[in-house]
């Protein structure tokens, strides 16, 4: 990030990402996500179960996200919290041991299946499996302002994982956001078939070892 002056992203290229590269994305987003629904319905009904009968309030979370070009959409996920533990309307990063999870939905987090619901998402073409994360509407205008060309991440569309989170995890500070946007603008300049495969297997190992899950 030290790197870059904002010369260079008006007289260069800057972040352009190809045509190619988009419609390869859209397609494998309609096809994987589809897929993937139908083959994890089973599961997800089941966890719906699990969580009406652990604690009250509704199965599915849904909370502002901002997306591609700034827009904002409703990110799904299955509630993993107990209800009105934001109720100040402050969004508070989940921490190891929150006192505010349930029990399934300590499990889910820590399975990374209080994600599935995205892949709604994904199928309506909110995000893409691969992407700069999506992050709440206070989170991201905060972090615009403090760090030079974060909002450069919004140029595509987010992703329910992406390079920055297999290389980087949680962020705490303003600093850990800065480095985390650098691995995002690497992955927007280098965005192709080969980066999204390796992104996909890292993330795999990454869920199978059950690292950096809160």
């Amino acid at each position: 990030l030290e790197s870059l002056r904002l010369s260079w992203l008006v007289f260069s290229r800057g972040f352009p990402v190809s045509q190619f590269v988009l419609v390869y994305k859209r397609l494998m987003s309609i096809v994987l996500s589809a897929l993937g629904l139908v083959f994890v319905l089973p599961l997800m009904g089941l966890i719906a179960i699990a969580l009406r009968l652990d604690s009250k309030g509704p199965i599915i979370f849904r909370q502002k996200r901002v997306g591609q070009d700034g827009r904002l959409f409703d990110l799904f996920k299955f509630r993993s919290m107990k209800v009105d533990s934001d109720a100040d309307s402050q969004f508070r990063p989940a921490q190891e041991n929150d006192d505010r999870f349930t029990r399934v939905g300590r499990w889910l987090r820590r399975t990374r299946l209080d994600e599935l619901p995205q892949l709604y998402n994904i199928l309506r073409g909110d995000m893409y499996f691969i992407g700069p994360r999506p992050f709440v509407p206070n989170q991201e205008q905060e972090m615009a302002e403090k760090i030079p060309f974060y909002s450069q991440r919004w140029m595509v569309k987010p992703g329910a994982t992406g390079w920055a989170q297999v290389n980087y995890g949680y962020c705490a500070t303003v600093e850990d956001n800065a480095e985390k946007l650098a691995y995002d603008l690497f992955y927007i300049k280098n965005m192709s078939l080969g980066l999204d495969l390796l992104i996909a297997f890292r993330t795999i190992k990454v869920l199978l070892l059950g690292r950096g899950s809160r």
